[in-house]
């Protein structure tokens, strides 16, 4: 019997994460969901794919904690002993205007880089080893139209944003040929934890403007990334180094 391949998500209680865990468990994979704070929704998400038909651990790691992210290499290890994709989705923000300079302090920066830069280079530090052993295994880091564009949450967020895009690169050269490295720019994607950072009225107005200016009029759901997340993951034997924009065409907007 064929063993089971391997997906960590890593925030994947919600969102992209959930959505992605799904789609892995959905075509057999075994997925391991991480969560940082609050176990109830990750757990959800975890009988999801149970439904679906894909074995699960879920775990709780703080990405920004190197500490967290051996000890859930060590989980895995422990109990299926292999790797075959990781995806860096958990990532964190502040919500600040661009213009709004004295918003962010440097605790902001450091937090936010903390989880999004840090916390996924860790991640894929810890997990290297396993991958190695089964390649071509791949890395998906969840980066965003923000990096490229100068637009978001923050400025910190978009800065954090274009680090993730330039690690992509680099620990591509560093993990080739065993390990392939790309990753994702979404556009606005429609999550809740979009919605409860702006607010409704925010929220709905954006979603407007954004649908206004994409060549392709619409905003991206969680399932558009995860589909991303699969073939960058598991399909694109002979693809490193590169960064998706999944965007719905905003950055060449309307004709």
């Amino acid at each position: 019997m064929k063993e089971s391949k391997v997906c960590v998500v890593t925030g994947s209680s919600s969102g992209i994460g959930a959505a992605t865990a799904l789609l892995y468990a959905g075509k057999g994979w075994r997925v391991v969901i991480n969560y940082s704070r609050e176990e109830a929704p990750a757990q959800a998400v975890a009988e999801a794919c149970r439904a679906a038909g894909g074995e699960v651990m879920v775990v709780k790691c703080d990405v920004s904690k190197d500490e967290d992210c051996r000890r859930l290499a060590g989980e895995v290890e422990q109990r299926w002993g292999r790797v075959d994709v990781l995806v860096n989705n958990a990532g964190t923000t502040r919500f600040v205007g661009l213009k709004d300079l004295e918003g962010l302090s440097a605790e902001d920066f450091h937090r936010i880089y903390d989880v999004n830069v840090i916390g996924a280079y860790q991640m894929t530090r810890a997990l290297s080893p396993l991958m190695k052993r089964h390649p071509v295994a791949g890395v998906v880091n969840i980066s965003s139209v923000a990096s490229m564009m100068g637009i978001g949450s923050s400025i910190a967020y978009m800065a954090s944003k274009g680090a993730v895009n330039a690690m992509t690169v680099g620990l591509a050269r560093a993990l080739g040929p065993e390990v392939r490295v790309n990753a994702i720019a979404p556009g606005l994607v429609e999550t809740p934890w979009l919605q409860n950072g702006l607010g409704p009225e925010r929220y709905a107005a954006s979603v407007q403007s954004y649908k206004s200016r994409a060549a392709l009029a619409e905003v991206i759901s969680p399932e558009d990334v995860a589909t991303a997340a699969w073939f960058l993951g598991a399909e694109a034997a002979k693809t490193t180094g590169e960064v998706l924009l999944l965007d719905a065409g905003l950055r060449i907007t309307k004709a």
